[in-house]
């Protein structure tokens, strides 16, 4: 970590060493616009109230903030370099949210052999205009980087199921694409069935919970194999909500009044961690469920911080005098 934490470092003095330099520069042969912070660096000079400030925390979506600017500008044909997933999903919803139907939106991704040109404007045609506003909702829904994944859930997987079932799961991923202030039930509950259809395509349940007792006691899952109860599920679509809808949500605005994201599913202001459940767990609710790997006298188990006697699920079998 150490390592990677000195080259994010060496970029930031990279970084503010050629912003302080173009700071300098009074002319140049082409247009060059430079984030600074929440300012922006234009040479040569010109209006960037649309642009700045900014309060985008990710590039990712400062990128389209830019290319929306520059479509106000008159720019119908843009190329954006990238080498994140992230980027292409934004500029499919960029294209619908400024309602730019004659823009030419080009993203070169990839890097050397792999290096191809990803038109996003095809993909939001093909898509059409809800599916393409709703397509960052959908991206964070089903795993980003700062929404966790389904536990062996892919994309490809979750693309299928909303294929078969599109129009339900289209309404519910298009409200809360508007960044709504409360998720209403009737949302949670398309989500959730989202999710157990993820899971088990021939569930006719409602409730998550079954089908995770179902999974479990007649299939055969593995506990990492199960989605996630309906109280984590919550909370991730919480998180889910903040950053595809408000986040991501509205593109083309440089500045947003965002919400506290201790009210969506993130906890300890001083260092913002997931809020995976609001349930206790179960090794303080359910301690008598606790099991050791003890295979003789120890002090140090499980077992003994809950002071509880080793017993038969234990792997001493209950023989171990641990208390």
């Amino acid at each position: 970590w150490q390592k990677f934490l000195r080259l994010d470092s060496n970029k930031v003095e990279l970084f503010c060493f050629l912003n302080a330099k173009m700071k300098e520069v009074t002319s140049i042969e082409h247009t060059l616009t430079l984030t600074d912070g929440e300012g922006v660096i234009c040479v040569p000079q010109r209006d960037i109230s649309g642009i700045a400030p900014s309060n985008h925390e990710e590039a990712d979506s400062r990128i389209m903030v830019h290319a929306a600017d520059a479509f106000r500008k008159g720019f119908t044909k843009l190329l954006v370099r990238s080498v994140d997933t992230d980027v292409v999903v934004l500029a499919v919803a960029l294209i619908e949210q400024i309602e730019a139907s004659e823009l030419k939106l080009w993203i070169a991704f990839g890097t050397g052999k792999d290096l191809r040109y990803i038109a996003a404007h095809e993909i939001c045609d093909a898509l059409g205009p809800r599916k393409s506003l709703c397509l960052p909702m959908f991206h964070a829904f089903t795993g980003c980087d700062t929404v966790s994944q389904f536990a062996r859930i892919g994309k490809k997987t979750a693309w299928k199921i909303w294929e078969i079932h599109e129009e339900e799961i289209t309404n519910a991923l298009f409200l809360l694409h508007n960044a709504p202030t409360v998720i209403p039930a009737d949302v949670e509950a398309t989500l959730e069935k989202f999710v157990i259809w993820c899971y088990d395509r021939t569930s006719t349940s409602t409730s998550i919970n079954e089908v995770r007792k179902l999974l479990f006691t007649r299939r055969g899952k593995e506990m990492s194999m199960l989605p996630p109860t309906q109280a984590a599920l919550k909370q991730h679509i919480r998180r889910a909500t903040l950053q595809g809808g408000h986040y991501w949500g509205n593109l083309a605005s440089a500045y947003r009044n965002l919400p506290s994201p201790a009210d969506w599913g993130w906890t300890s202001p001083e260092c913002w961690k997931p809020l995976w459940s609001d349930l206790p767990q179960a090794s303080a609710s359910c301690p008598e469920l606790l099991k050791c790997r003890c295979r003789s006298k120890c002090t140090e188990c499980c077992c003994v911080k809950e002071q509880l006697k080793c017993t038969i699920f234990c792997t001493c079998k209950g023989e171990c005098a641990n208390v």
